[in-house]
């Protein structure tokens, strides 16, 4: 009896040290299910609100360069870089629209570098739905490979999956 009581203390004990099942707050007191659509995670793990800090402006606008289209499969895609040009070792941003809107279902990855991705980070999209685009973020391999590319993997619902790259900004 003895030992089941003090079993009991302990599980109780140990139990007040485990974090609750709430959402994690942001630094302004709202829960992450409360953060922006516009939120995007950084290939350092980090995150911030699409705008930047400072901006409270609905409409204001990424930093974002026109990289053109490419064909990704079969599809004409749109690309547009921003967070400036391409260097060895630092993050890239590269922002995908697709020519059909699934409410982001497909999922879109995108790396800097060569096809065989040597050296390089895989980016994973985030869907934004009040640009209806696709924002990845990758680390670009440092040194930087002859002829970088962006290179995009396109991965409809269905499960199909399509490549295709684009030279981005770079010095």
């Amino acid at each position: 009896m003895k030992n089941v009581l003090i079993t009991i203390v302990m599980v109780v004990a140990f139990g007040a040290f485990l974090p609750g099942c709430e959402k994690p707050e942001t630094e302004t007191g709202a829960s992450s299910e409360a953060k922006s659509e516009d939120t995007h995670i950084h290939a350092d793990g980090s995150s911030h609100d699409a705008h930047g800090d400072e901006a409270k402006d609905e409409d204001h606008e990424h930093d974002e360069v026109s990289l053109g289209t490419a064909s990704v499969g079969d599809m004409k895609v749109e690309f547009a870089q921003s967070h400036g040009k391409i260097e060895a070792g630092k993050e890239g941003h590269l922002v995908v629209k697709l020519p059909y809107n699934d409410k982001g279902a497909t999922i879109v990855r995108a790396w800097i570098g060569t096809s065989d991705r040597l050296k390089s980070t895989v980016g994973k999209s985030e869907y934004a739905p009040s640009h209806d685009d696709y924002d990845v973020h990758a680390m670009a391999p440092d040194p930087l490979p002859e002829n970088t590319m962006w290179w995009i993997e396109i991965q409809k619902p269905d499960g199909k999956k399509f490549v295709g790259s684009i030279k981005p900004l770079a010095d």
